[in-house]
């Protein structure tokens, strides 16, 4: 393991706890730091990232199980669907391990990640009480939506795989 991937996963562990301190805020920090490891990885020149995707899927479980945790404290509707994506998201990295095709990544995204940003969103409000299915399905599809974009931007059109992100910035700066 090189000194590169080392501070990488210590920073990704150290990023993935401070959904405990602020549940909304934190995980739109563990997202944050979640893209930063790209920047670290262009930045950094201490031996590099042998296997960044298989790395990347391991370190993102440690920030989905403090999501999990945190789900734990929802109404009972809300814990049975964050379950399930929960377990959609670590068959598809499982499939992912054996069959090493990032497809797999694109058929079973991240929803679970987005839905919890969602609910810890609506947390904040005072009216998440009087939410209804209907309600709950408008706020929801459109992030799915951008989140099957993200993942076909990122593992089937392969965007960052020709840059790094420095680059890919720079790109959309001129």
């Amino acid at each position: 393991m090189t000194l590169e991937e080392i501070i990488i996963i210590i920073f990704r562990l150290i990023g993935s706890f401070t959904v405990f301190i602020h549940p909304f805020y934190g995980a739109l920090s563990v997202i944050l730091i979640d893209f930063s490891d790209l920047i670290l990885m262009n930045v950094l020149k201490l031996g590099g990232v042998s296997n960044y995707q298989a790395l990347d899927k391991i370190l993102d479980l440690t920030y989905m199980i403090t999501f999990l945790i945190i789900t734990l404290r929802f109404n009972k509707i809300e814990r049975y669907i964050g379950y399930t994506l929960f377990l959609y998201r670590i068959i598809g990295v499982i499939i992912y391990e054996i069959y090493e095709s990032r497809l797999i990544l694109f058929i079973f995204p991240n929803f679970f990640e987005v839905w919890f940003i969602g609910i810890c969103a609506l947390n904040l409000s005072k009216n998440h009480s009087k939410l209804t299915k209907k309600n709950f399905f408008y706020l929801l599809a459109p992030i799915f939506v951008l989140k099957i974009i993200q993942e076909y931007i990122l593992h089937i059109n392969k965007v960052l795989d020709n840059y790094t992100l420095i680059e890919f910035i720079e790109i959309f700066i001129k």
